[in-house]
């Protein structure tokens, strides 16, 4: 019996609209594509997400090359103002120790390399561990060096400020350098002890076998980031240790 207003279709009657609540894309997607237990809920797929955390880390390193940059070109500044005075101080760097350095980070970028070969064929956690490990005691290797070479300087009084002593003809300019080498060099140091922190956490979930084919991703940016800093002393070592060969450096 109607009482004047329309009456509601009856769901699933002969002769009536059946009335069904929209259904979910996403839904039938995963029912064709089952759902990775490792990819986050905003991104459709698991190379979309790939792609995004790639791209921000390369967005991450190019404020790092903007922020060592501006190192540069201030060591690039006093350097021009203070040419002798930063060739005498160079001269009282260990080369040999630097260039040894750069071997044992150019090894790590090759271990590195092999690390993320390992989580992107899906080999045995043992490989993707030994790779990640190796790196890490290369890195450890590089800043037990640099201890050795800032004990030195320290044993020396060749740290910048009151106490600092200089018997050379510039010491004025050779603070200047020491200043800009510690600062530089220390930075370095800095990134590379974080990433040796990042480095044990992926070598943990390397170990706990979340790394394959599908999802290697934490590995790669992880990689990005150890190559960049490797890069980074590729420079430094010229513009420090090399420029006052000719004072007969160490």
């Amino acid at each position: 019996m109607s009482d004047g207003y329309p009456q509601a279709p009856s769901v699933g009657l002969p002769g009536r609209v059946s009335i069904q609540a929209p259904g979910n894309p996403h839904d039938e997607q995963s029912s064709a594509h089952p759902h990775h237990p490792k990819l986050q809920h905003h991104f459709d797929d698991m190379g979309q997400q790939a792609e995004a955390s790639t791209l921000g880390m390369w967005v991450f390193l190019v404020t790092e090359i903007m922020f060592f940059g501006g190192l540069f070109l201030a060591y690039l500044v006093y350097r021009t103002q203070n040419p002798m005075a930063f060739q005498e101080a160079s001269a009282h760097l260990s080369w040999k120790l630097g260039a040894f350095n750069t071997a044992v980070l150019i090894f790590s970028s090759l271990t590195m390399a092999l690390a993320v070969r390992s989580a992107q064929t899906s080999e045995s956690r043992g490989t993707q561990v030994f790779w990640l490990v190796t790196t890490m005691i290369l890195g450890a290797t590089f800043l037990g060096v640099k201890v050795i070479e800032y004990s030195e300087k320290f044993a020396h009084n060749n740290v910048p400020g009151p106490n600092f002593v200089w018997d050379g003809q510039y010491p004025a300019g050779a603070e200047i350098f020491y200043s800009l080498y510690f600062c530089m060099t220390g930075l370095h140091a800095l990134h590379m002890v974080i990433g040796l922190g990042i480095m044990t956490v992926i070598a943990i979930m390397a170990w706990r076998r979340q790394f394959n084919t599908e999802y290697f991703t934490p590995v790669e940016i992880t990689g990005l980031y150890w190559h960049f800093v490797d890069i980074v002393w590729i420079f430094l070592f010229p513009l420090l240790y090399l420029i006052g060969r000719h004072y007969g450096g160490h």
